[in-house]
C-alpha cells in the first residue's frame, strides 16, 4: 500500500506518541522488573509462556533463535526455580509442552498489574469523548494486527 506524505507524518508522528506513552507507564516497572533476577533468555521464555501458554520446547528454541540444547537448558533453570513446569504429552512423549508455574503466573502477573494500574490511572483523567477516541483507535491497531498477522501467515503457508 502506498503512503502518500501526510499518511507518513501521521505515522511517525503516532509512533513518537506511542512512545511517549509507553515511557509514561515504564516509572513503576524498572525496579520490580530489575529484581526479577531473570537471565534475558529466561525472561523471553517467562514472557512467552506468559503471553502463550503452553509451548513446546522446540518452539521456545525457534522463538529464542537457539539450539534445542540450549532452551532446554535454559528452561532446566527455570523448572529448578519453580517458575515453569514442563510436562510430557500422554500421546507423544516426545512432546514437551512448558507452562508457567503458579509462581511463574504469580510473578509476570503482578508486573503486568502495575503497568495495568498505570495505565488506568492516566484513562481516568480523561474525559469520555477522549475514551471513546482511544477506544476506537485500539479496535483499529487490533484489526491491522489481525490482518497483517494473517497476510504473514499466508505468505509462510
Amino acid at each position: 500500500m502506498k503512503q502518500g506524505p501526510k499518511q507518513e507524518e501521521l505515522i511517525e508522528r503516532i509512533l513518537q506518541l506511542g512512545e511517549k506513552a509507553f515511557r509514561e507507564l515504564i516509572p513503576i516497572l524498572p525496579k520490580e522488573w530489575l529484581q526479577l533476577d531473570l537471565t534475558m533468555s529466561q525472561l523471553k521464555v517467562v514472557l512467552l509462556l506468559f503471553m502463550t501458554g503452553s509451548v513446546r520446547m522446540s518452539d521456545i528454541a525457534s522463538a529464542l533463535g537457539v539450539s534445542l540444547a540450549t532452551a532446554t537448558g535454559v528452561v532446566d533453570r527455570l523448572v529448578e526455580r519453580d517458575i515453569v513446569l514442563r510436562e510430557s504429552q500422554p500421546e507423544d512423549r516426545r512432546v514437551v509442552l512448558c507452562r508457567l508455574s503458579e509462581k511463574g503466573q504469580k510473578m509476570i502477573g503482578g508486573l503486568w498489574q502495575l503497568a495495568r494500574d498505570r495505565a488506568k490511572e492516566l484513562l481516568e483523567v480523561a474525559a469520555p469523548s477522549q475514551l471513546q477516541l482511544i477506544t476506537e483507535a485500539l479496535e483499529v491497531l487490533l484489526t491491522a494486527g489481525e490482518v497483517t498477522r494473517g497476510d504473514s501467515q499466508s505468505r509462510q503457508g
